[in-house]
């Protein structure tokens, strides 16, 4: 039995629209409809989860190194194998070694990208707040970037000592300074939650256009 282009497209944009709207239910209440279409969007991502990683990663530098004879490739799937050995109480001390491993080789990547994120950063936020002209030394600063560099230097400051409890903040200074910073922050998290919702709204939109959309092709195509 075969289909014709037109029916293959006509059913899979009825399966969209279908999981589009089960998914869209819960905004409702949950159901089982709902709970049935989540169950499935799971599976295909892990199904297609698995695909990917055998397509890029096993298959590659793992299969076909073996099928053309380099047979120490199972060297390290044997030795990966050490972290089922968990399951077993009498041997689950086998799995502490590629476990302690793993944690160094983690920790060291994490100070790493500690490292070359962090510190830049740093040095980044050190900003002339004079306006200057361009020299060897660095770039031009216009009036406008030296008063933006001013309010940025500000707020890390302030957000800084809001951060800092190593003394108490009896200080009137350092009082108004900290409650300044945290306002600041409570603005930023504001605009980056506005941020959020925003996003969400534009999958929303998309996702209604993508309905009303079907609906009008799939009109079109029933008649």
């Amino acid at each position: 039995m075969t289909f014709s282009p037109a029916s293959v497209d006509t059913m899979v944009m009825l399966v969209a629209v279908v999981s589009t709207l089960a998914i869209l239910s819960v905004v409702y209440r949950e159901n089982a409809f709902y709970r049935l279409f989540e169950h499935l969007f799971v599976g295909v991502a892990t199904g297609f989860g698995i695909f990917v990683t055998w397509r890029d990663a096993l298959s590659e530098n793992f299969w076909q190194p073996l099928s053309h004879g380099s047979w120490y490739v199972i060297i390290p799937m044997l030795v990966s194998l050490l972290f089922y050995t968990v399951m077993i109480p009498k041997y689950a001390w086998m799995s502490r070694f590629l476990i302690s491993i793993l944690f160094g080789l983690g920790a060291g990547a994490t100070f790493r990208g500690f490292a070359t994120e962090v510190f830049p950063q740093v040095k980044s936020s050190f900003l002339s707040v004079v306006p200057r002209a361009a020299t060897e030394a660095g770039a031009a600063v216009s009036t406008g970037q030296a008063l933006n560099n001013i309010v940025f230097l500000g707020t890390l400051i302030c957000v800084m000592v809001y951060f800092f409890f190593s003394f108490r903040h009896d200080n009137k200074i350092v009082t108004k300074t900290a409650r300044t910073g945290r306002w600041l922050l409570m603005i930023a998290f504001g605009a980056t939650f506005g941020s959020t919702v925003m996003a969400r709204f534009s999958l929303l939109i998309d996702r209604i256009r993508f309905l009303l959309e079907s609906g009008t092709a799939m009109g079109h195509w029933f008649r």
